[in-house]
C-alpha cells in the first residue's frame, strides 16, 4: 500500500492527504448510485447543498444521478439539487453574529412531497445537520430526508447520522479534516490536519 503523503506547513502544523481527485470522484458516484437505489428513480429527488462546499458536491451528485437515468439535463441538472443556507438557524448564531448568509436556492418543483437529501463535506458534531433540518422544515414538508457527506469524522453531539458516506475518517477532536474542492479551491483533496507540535515533538 501506497503511503499517504505528509506535509509539514510552516507553521508547524502536520497534514496528511486522505483521499485525492480520483477518490472523491470514486465516493460521489458510489454515493449517486446509493441514492438512486435507496429510493425510486430521480423523479421526486431533490439535492440540497449545505454551503459552502455542499453545493459543488451536491451539483455533482445531481449530475452523475441525472446520466445514470438517461436525463437530458445532466450537463446542467437545476431542477434536481439546489442550496438551503443554514445561517439564521445555526446555534452559534449569537457568539457569531457577523456571518454572512448565502443564497437559497429551491427546484422549481419545490420540496413538498419530495425525497431530500442534503449534502454536506463534512459530519461532525451534527449541529450544521440539525440547523438544516430546521431551514428545510421552514420552506417545506418533504416525504422523506436523507444525509449524504463526503466524511464522517465522528464526535457527534446529537443523535445525527448520515445515510450515504463517501469516507468514514476516525479522527481526534484536535485533529481538523480539510477539504477541498475544484470548484471552490481549484483542486480535489481531504487532508487531516493536525496542530502544531512542540519542538522537540517533531520528527
Amino acid at each position: 500500500m501506497t503511503a499517504r503523503p505528509r506535509i509539514l506547513d510552516p507553521a508547524g502544523a502536520d497534514s496528511s492527504r486522505v483521499l485525492g481527485p480520483e477518490e472523491i470522484r470514486r465516493a460521489l458516484t458510489r454515493i449517486a448510485h446509493e441514492i438512486l437505489e435507496s429510493g425510486h428513480g430521480a423523479d421526486d429527488l431533490v439535492l440540497l447543498g449545505i454551503p459552502h462546499r455542499g453545493v459543488p458536491l451536491a451539483r455533482r451528485l445531481a449530475e452523475q444521478i441525472a446520466r445514470a437515468e438517461g436525463r437530458g439535463d445532466a450537463e446542467d441538472p437545476t431542477e434536481l439539487y439546489g442550496a438551503l443556507d443554514i445561517t439564521m438557524y445555526r446555534d452559534d448564531l449569537r457568539s457569531n453574529p457577523t456571518r454572512a448568509p448565502s443564497p437559497t436556492r429551491i427546484p422549481r418543483a419545490g420540496v413538498d412531497g419530495r425525497t431530500v437529501v442534503l449534502v454536506d463535506d463534512v459530519l461532525y458534531s451534527g449541529r450544521t445537520v440539525r440547523a438544516a433540518l430546521d431551514a428545510l422544515g421552514a420552506i417545506g414538508r418533504p416525504a422523506a430526508v436523507r444525509l449524504a457527506v463526503l466524511v464522517d469524522r465522528g464526535h457527534r453531539e446529537l443523535p445525527i447520522r448520515a445515510d450515504h458516506v463517501g469516507k468514514n475518517l476516525p479522527t481526534a477532536r484536535t485533529e481538523r479534516v480539510h477539504v477541498q474542492l475544484f470548484e471552490t479551491d481549484g483542486t480535489d483533496a481531504v487532508d487531516i490536519v493536525r496542530p502544531a507540535a512542540a519542538e522537540g515533538e517533531r520528527a
